[in-house]
């Protein structure tokens, strides 16, 4: 059996929400543009690629700030970026706006073109904040159920039965490789996992 690497720190709580969507909002605050970018993402990993893509698209960009949030209560790992900025300007605020809409495994990331006006600290957290906030709006919600992944054999004969099983009880096959045996990789709801590994 393995654990699912998608959600590393969903906990076992059966669901969290989550954006419905990628999504890209644009403001401009006293000649700054601000082009905010949201994704759904399943680990660290993940969400750094996301910030460095961003990043590289935007590289003649005066900051590129950004912060994530994966997993749900004592599990949560957080984390964020000011890029430049001065401390606690960007980052938090971003984070703030995740934390606000009860969001996790997103990250967002703020791109600034300075527009020639400073904006100060307060004017610069507003700013942050008000651009991660409406990407996370455009990219709507969804409630997703906690997964755990499992690698199962069987024979051909017993492959019905099992996919019965499986399916009746909300789980879903991610891979099937057709050897003297049947492997499969499926995902089951974190709540069913024990139940499932019973039945099956």
């Amino acid at each position: 059996m393995k654990k699912h690497e998608a959600d590393p720190g969903t906990g076992s709580s059966g669901s969290y929400l989550t954006v419905a969507r990628e999504a890209i909002a644009e403001i401009k605050i006293e000649r700054s543009l601000f082009i905010s970018h949201a994704r759904e993402v399943d680990s660290e990993t993940a969400a750094r690629g996301f910030i460095a893509q961003v990043a590289a698209a935007h590289r003649q960009a005066t900051h590129n700030c950004f912060a994530y949030r994966l997993g749900t209560g004592k599990q949560a790992i957080t984390y964020y970026s000011d890029a430049g900025e001065p401390g606690g300007t960007a980052g938090r605020p971003i984070l703030g706006a995740i934390a606000s809409l009860g969001l996790t495994n997103v990250a967002v990331v703020v791109t600034r073109y300075f527009g020639g006006k400073k904006l100060g600290v307060r004017g610069l957290i507003e700013a942050y904040g008000q651009a991660a906030r409406q990407a996370l709006e455009e990219a709507g919600s969804i409630q997703r159920v906690v997964t755990q992944e499992l690698e199962l054999t069987c024979s051909y004969a017993e492959l019905d039965r099992l996919l019965y099983q499986l399916h009746s009880r909300g789980g879903r096959v991610l891979a099937t490789d057709y050897g003297s045996e049947v492997r499969l990789k499926v995902a089951v709801p974190y709540s069913l996992w024990a139940e499932m590994g019973n039945r099956l």
